[in-house]
């Protein structure tokens, strides 16, 4: 064997070797990091009920069971009418300080169009994005901007297109209803072809499902 097939063969195994361990570094790495974060939980806990002085060592993940707990001890409050009183009597006290209000308002209006059953964040679209001829994949967030629509005379939809690498980060764009293009790829398989920046793509779609229409690119 050459030396240029010696290093080809090397330059294989290694990269069989990080495509088998950065998925499971990475995976470990973002556990870890959410259960130290749900761990902060435990400071809510007195000291003296805390696992580190009941057993005699930290337990990792008791702030994960703890938060678990919290979350279904509120669900199961506020499902009942003393809860939703209780709720409504907090909102409106919160809705009273100015920076507050903004802050959980918005907050509460994301988790509420993302955990419900609408179809916010449960389509994926694809628009004419930053210029005439290139497109972004985005989410489909709203269907309808009445005061758009409105003052457009057309229908508009709101669609937020994600970063790359960071999918925290984007752009919400306003466009016209026709110029929207459904793709047939899940949410997980946009989410991780942008987070890859492209590398990782979805197949196509069966040949017998029905294929969106191809919207024209703007003059």
């Amino acid at each position: 064997m050459n030396s240029g097939a010696r290093k080809r063969n090397l330059r294989r195994y290694l990269v069989a070797g990080v495509l088998v361990w950065l998925p499971i570094l990475a995976t470990l790495w973002v556990v870890v990091t959410l259960l130290h974060f749900m761990d902060l939980a435990l400071l809510l806990v007195p000291p003296a009920y805390r696992p580190e002085k009941l057993v005699g060592f930290s337990l990792p993940g008791a702030g994960a069971v703890l938060a678990l707990v919290v979350v279904l001890l509120t669900g199961l409050l506020v499902t009942n009418l003393i809860g939703r009183r209780l709720i409504v009597w907090g909102e409106e006290l919160l809705n009273r300080i100015p920076v507050v209000r903004t802050v959980y308002g918005s907050v509460k209006s994301l988790a509420e169009s993302v955990l419900s059953q609408s179809n916010s964040f449960r389509k994926v679209v694809m628009v004419e994005y930053p210029r005439a001829g290139a497109w972004s994949i985005g989410f489909l967030t709203a269907e309808d901007v009445p005061e758009v629509s409105e003052k457009m005379r057309e229908p508009h939809v709101a669609v937020y297109i994600s970063a790359a690498l960071n999918a925290t980060a984007g752009y919400l764009v306003v466009v016209p209803r026709r110029q929207v293009v459904e793709l047939e790829m899940s949410v997980d398989e946009a989410m991780k072809m942008i987070i890859t920046c492209g590398v990782v793509v979805p197949p196509a779609p069966h040949a017998h499902a029905t294929k969106a229409p191809v919207a024209k690119p703007a003059a």
